[in-house]
């Protein structure tokens, strides 16, 4: 369990993270949101003891990080996938923080099969793409096989493959009952992984809770309707207020009006509906309304 308590960090006059409080339970990923400047990866830094908090505390299971002995056995961390020297070979590079964490050698084998670099397990890291630059940063957080891992945009550089894999991967770690807290800015992908979100803006927590309610706090419901007489239907609508668009196979979506009360009309009109659902707001639709007043740089945005 990561616990992070009225957590502050100034950098001179600016405020990077200002008495941010939440917790992330095992047994769960946990997406980590913002936009760019928000605050996460300073965040995880804290938690990980690289940055000193101006105030507040940050623990994993009860403890600060710079406590735990043989800190990679605790905690699992990709903060950076280029942060590697480019002239060792990926085995050599896990070999040095196995010994220095007393972790078995055979780890080191077990984890580069894992991410799929057993083949370059001897290749010079310099060489390497950012794909498998990313696998390398996933092996060396999986190396002692710790109860919390933190990953920040270990996505970056992956192709469709490597995507999946790693989607699945989270969630496998979460089955087993760890702490799984990733940072990302690929809405789609926290959409098929997320089971909680953590969103900051500006420093500030704005939500803490799970992926479905966040989603639903999003204004993009819509209805979506097929009828076979849509000229008919379409005046109807609008005339109560509602917004219609048509889509392609005479679909249209409706903003404006219950699905309900769009049964009325058609009933109380005689116009024979063939399809009739409610449509939630994607965790995009949401995340981008809830943090717009928190993005630090607007494109198109002069001064």
């Amino acid at each position: 369990m990561i616990e992070v308590h009225e957590l502050t960090k100034r950098y001179g006059k600016k405020l990077a993270v200002n008495n941010l409080s939440f917790t992330v339970h095992p047994g769960r990923v946990t997406g980590f949101l913002g936009p760019n400047g928000a605050g996460k990866s300073t965040t995880l830094r804290m938690i990980l003891g690289l940055h000193r908090p101006t105030s507040g505390t940050a623990t994993v299971d009860g403890h600060a990080y710079r406590d735990l002995p043989r800190g990679l056995r605790h905690v699992g961390a990709l903060l950076d996938a280029g942060d590697v020297h480019g002239g060792r070979t990926a085995r050599a590079h896990l070999a040095g923080l196995a010994r220095s964490n007393a972790i078995p050698r055979s780890r080191v084998d077990e984890v580069l099969s894992e991410v799929g670099l057993a083949e370059a397990a001897n290749r010079r890291v310099g060489g390497f793409s950012l794909g498998m630059r990313q696998r390398l940063g996933i092996a060396t957080a999986l190396l002692g096989d710790p109860p919390v891992l933190l990953f920040d945009e270990p996505l970056n550089g992956l192709d469709p493959e490597g995507v999946y894999w790693v989607r699945g991967l989270f969630r496998r770690l979460a089955a087993e009952g760890r702490t799984v807290f990733v940072s990302s800015h690929l809405m789609t992908e926290m959409e098929h992984t997320a089971d909680q979100l953590i969103v900051l803006g500006r420093g500030r927590l704005i939500a803490a809770e799970s992926l479905a309610e966040f989603s639903a706090r999003g204004t993009g419901q819509s209805v979506s309707v097929r009828t076979s007489d849509a000229a008919g239907l379409v005046p109807l609508l609008t005339a109560e207020g509602a917004k219609v668009d048509r889509e392609d196979g005479g679909l249209l979506t409706v903003v404006g009006l219950g699905a309900d009360r769009i049964s009325e009309i058609a009933f109380e009109h005689r116009i024979l509906l063939n399809e009739l659902t409610n449509r939630t707001g994607s965790l995009e639709e949401a995340f981008m309304e809830l943090t717009a007043d928190s993005v630090e740089y607007l494109a198109g945005e002069t001064k």
